[in-house]
């Protein structure tokens, strides 16, 4: 078993803090390599204007400062990622059905951006790849977890959880404030990142990103901040 990960879920806290036009989820029960040659799409539903979307990259939150919660730390950036054997660990601890989801969908050897939230300065950190797909979350049946979750069995358990590898850090930090100028931009440009899942479905831990978007989104780390 890889070791277990902390909290996956955006908290109240980090809905108030990252920015103050956030949509809710639908469906919620709670609340580096650049190319992409030969990468295995994935179709998922998305919205009612764009019920189908091919997504080849992914973009995972969590939490680098230190929060308890039921007696456990819910730390966990991108240093504890590098820190962990082969600097892999599973991501665990999600509890949003969409979220859920995007993970079911995931391909072994795509690549998402590892995002700190929840945090003084939110933002993208560094590059993750995805090294095991979908399967069972253990945390759903474990009573001391505050993942735990009593209405999931084991014979039909609810909750999934994919294994991560560090690929890398990014050259410099990408803050949400930048990103979110440039949505904002892009809204009236037609930019590349007027639809991102960041600002329109702001409150899930896991979303999907077009490879237009990431590309965009590495290609600003080459650039000076906005």
């Amino acid at each position: 078993m890889r070791p277990t990960k902390r909290k996956r879920v955006a908290s109240p806290a980090e809905d108030s803090k990252e920015q103050s036009d956030k949509v809710g989820d639908m469906g919620t029960e709670d609340g580096g390599k650049r190319g992409a040659r030969g990468r295995k799409k994935t179709s998922v539903g998305h919205s009612s204007e764009k019920q189908e979307e091919d997504y080849l990259c992914w973009l995972l939150k969590s939490e680098p400062e230190s929060r308890m919660e039921k007696g456990m730390d819910m730390k966990f950036g991108i240093e504890d990622l590098k820190a962990q054997p082969e600097q892999t660990a599973c991501w665990d601890g999600v509890r949003n059905y969409q979220a859920r989801n995007f993970m079911r969908a995931m391909k072994n050897g795509q690549e998402a951006f590892f995002y700190h939230s929840n945090c003084k300065e939110p933002g993208i950190a560094g590059i993750i790849k995805i090294v095991k797909e979908a399967y069972t979350d253990h945390t759903q049946f474990d009573r001391k977890n505050p993942h735990y979750d009593a209405s999931s069995s084991q014979e039909s358990p609810k909750w999934s959880m994919v294994d991560v590898q560090f690929v890398r850090m990014l050259k410099r930090y990408i803050s949400l404030a930048e990103l979110k100028k440039l949505h904002q931009k892009h809204k009236a440009s037609a930019g590349p990142l007027r639809n991102m899942a960041l600002f329109t479905r702001a409150r899930l831990s896991v979303q999907p990103l077009t490879q237009g978007e990431f590309d965009f989104i590495l290609s600003l780390e080459d650039e000076e901040s906005t």
